[in-house]
């Protein structure tokens, strides 16, 4: 369905904090946590915020190193310095 849009992360303590912050601004996001990565789906857009995630880990955090942990994602990317949105255009 092209409507969705999802992004996987390794599962280990350095994604732990960016999950949470996605799960708690996007609440029709839904997390499906495997072995070795979780999986977040969400209907139509997702947005990764940074104040969000400094929130979580209780310092600064640099947004382009989500791609650090990042396994796979769905969807057109609109990247800032403070958001990472994922949304199809044009759907």
């Amino acid at each position: 369905m092209r409507d969705k849009v999802f992004i996987a992360f390794q599962q280990n303590e350095e994604s732990r904090p960016i999950i949470e912050a996605i799960l708690q601004d996007n609440p029709l996001a839904v997390a499906n946590e495997q072995p070795a990565m979780v999986k977040i789906d969400a209907p139509g857009r997702l947005v990764v915020r940074r104040t969000t995630i400094e929130e979580k880990m209780g310092r600064a955090f640099d947004l382009q190193s989500i791609h650090i942990n990042l396994i796979s994602l769905a969807g057109n990317i609109d990247e800032t310095e403070d958001e990472f949105i994922l949304a199809w255009h044009g759907a």
